[in-house]
């Protein structure tokens, strides 16, 4: 009994000794060390930087644009936008839309600042679209750097300025790409114009306002947009190549000259209409300008053009229509001498015209 008592008791102190040998053990690992766990609470201000931000270049030009207002009997009669392109010791000059301030007997503009100014209208071309007026220095906060179209590529990024809906949204800025180049839209029946085209946004008001490249630079007036339903993105403007050939003639008031034929015409198309001026053409003949009428000592007149003559093109570029025709024609100047291809009697000739001034039909 002694010896199974003393058994039990040496097992027991045995278990004793490991427990505490293994506490000591662990206790020397630092297991049982307190720790703490301190929280960093502090709160670090982060700077985050946009590279993709016209900002700069927006800068460069914002000033620059302002409303313009169109009044006639006390009424206002049309708005849209415009910029000014340069400025001398008492006055600041603005491009804008010949449509914008078109019939008016008042012009009003307002810069970015909200100062409204008056402005005088100093010229105006309705074939170009262009208008430029003049206002006292003090309505100027900006004048805007002019640049080059011809230089710019499709793909180019490009923003503009303008009053889109009114005075409520002006200086509002749109950014997109140049979409195309050279492109021809038909803004009547009666000629045609050579625009850029953009896919920034476009609404109305925004006429007359800068197209302006990455630089800051204006390439272009705001001038058109198809408004159709299913049309989207696709906005134009006048190259500002174009608008620099005219600009400083309407500053000065002088009327651009452009050089005539001296014919009345009719397109190819309008059959019914050329019957009842005592023409028929054959039926396969649908392009073209027809001669109607010739009057009386003008270059048509001496280039012995005749009723019925259907004019097939200029310097061999085809034109389809009357709007054609004005824009081929038009790239000429006074005193230039052309080569048409005529259709007459079912036969094609040729036959060379020098170009004299701008008269009223054609």
């Amino acid at each position: 009994m002694k010896e199974k008592t003393k058994y039990i008791l040496t097992i027991i102190v045995t278990l004793i000794i490991g427990v505490i040998s293994t506490i000591l053990t662990l206790n020397a690992c630092g297991v049982f060390d307190e720790k703490i766990v301190e929280v960093d609470k502090t709160v670090k201000e982060v700077t985050i930087t946009e590279t993709d931000t016209i900002k700069e270049s927006v800068d460069k030009i914002y000033d620059s644009v302002v409303y313009i207002e169109s009044l006639k009997n006390g009424t206002a009669t049309g708005s849209g936008s415009g910029f000014v392109y340069k400025e001398d010791d008492e006055y600041g000059y603005i491009l804008t839309n010949q449509h914008v301030i078109d019939e008016s007997e008042k012009i009003e503009i307002t810069n970015i600042e909200g100062g409204v100014f008056n402005a005088t209208l100093l010229g105006e071309d309705s074939y170009s679209d262009i208008a430029v007026l003049r206002v006292d220095k003090d309505a100027v906060l900006q004048v805007a750097t002019l640049g080059s179209s011809d230089e710019s590529n499709i793909g180019d990024t490009v923003f503009t300025v303008g009053s889109p809906l009114g005075k409520t949204y002006m200086g509002s800025v749109t950014k997109g790409i140049l979409s195309g180049k050279n492109r021809t839209v038909t803004v009547s029946s009666q000629y045609v114009m050579e625009v850029l085209q953009v896919d920034a946004a476009l609404n109305p008001g925004n006429s007359g306002g800068p197209l302006a490249n990455i630089n800051g630079e204006v390439i272009g007036i705001n001038s058109l947009k198809l408004s159709q339903s299913e049309i989207e993105g696709m906005g134009f403007a006048i190259p500002i190549e174009l608008v620099k050939t005219i600009a400083e003639k309407l500053e000065n008031g002088e009327k651009i000259e452009r050089p005539v034929l001296g014919v009345s015409m009719l397109d190819a198309s309008s059959k019914y209409q050329l019957y009842k001026n005592g023409i028929i053409l054959d039926s396969d003949i649908d392009e073209g300008v027809v001669v109607v009428e010739v009057s009386k000592n003008t270059p048509a007149d001496v280039a012995n053009l005749e009723k019925g003559d259907v004019i097939l093109a200029i310097n061999d570029v085809e034109v389809t229509n009357i709007a054609y025709f004005r824009a081929e024609l038009y790239k000429y100047n006074v005193g230039d001498t052309i080569k048409l291809k005529v259709l007459r009697d079912n036969n094609v000739k040729e036959i060379k015209v020098k170009l004299d001034v701008t008269l009223e039909n054609s």
